[in-house]
């Protein structure tokens, strides 16, 4: 009997320590990583609202960073469970976090993870800094991007300033000591949009993504949920369901396919003086299709030589 008690205690002890995650601590979904080798490659982070912001914004360069070995993680900071007009919930919730693995899992990055947070009710709050702060931190980041905080969603605003109220804080030690800290402040960044008030976004950096640009749009294709709601529809009344039928279903993929490269289009032309000045006159005319970011203030200042080494496509 006593040696039946001993082995019962020592089970439970291994099981606490050793198999079950530390608190706050995410497993990563299957084929992903839950932190990145130290392997002398660079280690990058962004931040979404929902589950296709990250993707739209970087689903790109972040495929053109991780062609070249370097470690990429997707991150939803809301689970996305009110974002459709029939649909909502934990019914919702579970379709969209499979849909953003799923599109991760097309651009070949190395992580993913949706905040178990509500859609449309993300706060500016201490603990959900701390999580910031812990996922940063987790993944070794080196560059860190996410949306400007000057939106008219009240989730993208938020989580950028969340990802600017974590800058600094990562290096501070005694901060949520119980995650390691970083010794060097990350590039931050923010992705590009087109809201004009307090200030217009103005790039440091704009990346040709011509040669991922088909991998993108098969990313945006997973998410069906949306192309069958609001991206169809404008609106959280109706519901044009993506059909099944294959010829109808292609179509209807196309449509998809044409609609978000236009938007890469917009945003190459929108900066083409940019791209001719980083990419040369005959280069930087010829490309197509291009994702923007700006350099926080609140992260570590690269100069612009250091900012185009860590870019993919700038030789």
């Amino acid at each position: 009997m006593k040696t039946d008690y001993f082995q019962s205690v020592f089970i439970l002890i291994f099981f606490i320590f050793f198999a079950v995650p530390a608190v706050g601590q995410v497993v990563a979904p299957e084929g992903f990583m839950q932190s990145p080798p130290d392997d002398g490659n660079l280690n990058i982070i962004v931040f979404g609202a929902h589950p296709d912001d990250a993707q739209l914004d970087a689903g790109g360069v972040g495929a053109l960073w991780s062609d070249q070995g370097h470690h990429v993680k997707f991150v939803s900071t809301t689970n996305g469970d009110i974002g459709h007009a029939v649909k909502s919930g934990g019914e919702l919730a579970k379709i969209r976090i499979a849909e953003f693995h799923d599109a991760d899992r097309v651009l070949g990055i190395d992580g993913s993870e949706v905040f178990d947070i509500h859609d449309g009710e993300i706060m500016p709050t201490l603990e959900n800094r701390k999580k910031y702060v812990r996922a940063i931190r987790e993944w070794k980041a080196d560059i860190v991007i996410g949306h400007r905080p000057y939106d008219y969603h009240p989730d993208h605003r938020y989580t950028g300033i969340l990802m600017q109220d974590a800058a600094y804080m990562v290096i501070v030690s005694n901060f949520l000591p119980s995650v390691p800290h970083l010794t060097q402040n990350p590039v931050f960044l923010f992705s590009s949009d087109n809201f004009q008030k307090p200030y217009p976004f103005e790039p440091d950096v704009v990346v040709a993504i011509d040669e991922v640009i088909d991998r993108k749009v098969e990313a945006v294709w997973q998410f069906e949920s949306q192309i069958e709601s609001w991206w169809a529809a404008g609106n959280f009344e109706d519901v044009i369901p993506v059909p099944d039928d294959p010829q109808a279903r292609a179509e209807r993929k196309q449509q998809v396919t044409e609609r978000f490269k236009r938007r890469s289009v917009a945003t190459a032309d929108r900066y083409r003086d940019k791209l001719i000045e980083l990419y040369g006159e005959r280069r930087g005319k010829q490309i197509e299709y291009a994702e923007a970011f700006e350099v926080c203030e609140y992260g570590r200042q690269p100069t612009q030589e250091e900012l185009l080494e860590m870019f993919p496509t700038f030789e």
